[in-house]
């Protein structure tokens, strides 16, 4: 099989960059590791299980004012978004020996949004407009071998099965760090590039989230925001995680690191954080009727062993991700690749947009489509 553009990685940005190949006429073949699409952003029902209005796991929160580009998406796919609920009262967490405090909220400028039915109804809007037969879940990318004029893609699917596949152009919509640690290049990626890489910070990947879902939003009753920072722990920042529809749930970071997490296992550090809740925001938080915990640390399609510990966030740089022999054979367009918003939900649209733009210059006319083959993939 040989296509001009492969694209590994499902996530925002692969399947942003899949449209916008569709849209252009270009064909291509999208591989995901995982068996749904949608990389980092997952959104899950109280169960855990994905759903069309739920809680995200992952990423949750944009800014239009300073994120155009996201707008802009999320105005073409015709999709509805609010700001996050900061109206009430602020809570503070200063130490164990004392109580937490309650002080004046302070409206966000400018506020987060969020998407009704959750950020994965990005991933479903996307992954809808595309030809099914070009999306392939349950594949792992494990080696790229250059090949003449081409590459020969290898994946492996959940039973160890191996596939080759053939391009002329890759886009790797994965985070840098992650291709270093699972992909093998032949030839080998020049140490410039491969020390890039692994030296890049993955967005959330040392990170976990708890929720603690619950019948009502008590708090904004007893006049709380649902915000709160703590110095104590284990959640360091909590907000109002309530869905559009009214899903009410609260949700805060993790603020002990990932072997930590591991060590003390699941339970107890749940346990732990209904605690936590219940004496920042009064008895009722101490009885959800549903807790969901997302470890990204423990996620091997996520984190590598250079992710255990936090590495700060992904930095803004003008110069070129590859360099060697792989310079016009391969562009990246994970989030922490975008030159303006690395690591945000904005940069894996603007690192797709500019993926594909390249793209596009080297092929050419010469990979279009045929209008009648276009019309049979829609």
């Amino acid at each position: 099989m040989n296509y001009p553009v492969v694209i590994v990685g499902g996530g925002l940005a692969g399947l942003l960059s899949a449209r916008l190949l569709h849209q252009a006429g270009l064909e291509f073949l999208l591989l995901e590791a995982r068996e749904r699409p949608g990389g980092r952003i997952l959104t899950v029902d109280a169960a855990g299980q994905p759903g069309a209005d739920g809680f995200d796991l992952g990423p949750s929160w944009f800014w239009p004012a300073m994120q155009p580009g996201m707008q802009a998406l999320v105005d073409e796919l015709g999709l509805a978004s609010f700001p996050q609920h900061d109206a009430g009262e602020f809570v503070f967490q200063r130490s164990r020996a004392e109580p937490p405090a309650r002080y004046p909220g302070l409206p966000q400028e400018p506020p987060s949004m969020r998407l009704a039915g959750g950020t994965g109804a990005l991933i479903a809007a996307l992954a809808a407009q595309l030809p099914v037969s070009r999306i392939r879940l349950g594949q792992r990318v494990t080696g790229l071998e250059q090949r003449g004029a081409g590459v020969e893609v290898v994946c492996v699917d959940p039973s160890g099965a191996r596939q080759q596949i053939r391009a002329q152009q890759l886009i790797l919509a994965l985070p840098p760090r992650l291709l270093a640690a699972t992909v093998s290049f032949a030839p080998a990626l020049d140490a410039r590039t491969a020390q890039r890489w692994s030296a890049t910070p993955t967005w959330m990947a040392p990170h976990a989230k708890f929720f603690a879902v619950y019948e009502t939003p008590f708090w904004r009753a007893a006049g709380l925001s649902g915000a709160a920072q703590s110095l104590v722990g284990p959640l360091v920042e909590i907000h109002d995680a309530t869905s559009a529809s009214g899903r009410a749930a609260l949700f805060g970071f993790v603020g002990v690191a990932a072997a930590q997490r591991a060590s003390v296992g699941r339970e107890a550090l749940v346990a732990a954080a209904v605690r936590q809740l219940q004496l920042l925001f009064g008895a009722p938080a101490g009885q959800p009727t549903a807790t969901l915990l997302k470890d990204w640390a423990a996620d091997p399609l996520t984190a590598t062993a250079d992710d255990q510990s936090a590495g700060g966030h992904p930095e803004p740089a003008a110069e070129p991700w590859i360099t060697g022999a792989w310079h016009d054979r391969i562009v990246l367009a994970g989030s922490e690749t975008s030159p303006v918003a690395p690591g945000y939900l904005a940069g894996a649209v603007d690192a797709a947009q500019l993926a594909v733009q390249q793209v596009k210059q080297r092929l050419g006319r010469g990979a279009l489509m045929s209008a009648a083959s276009a019309s049979q993939e829609k």
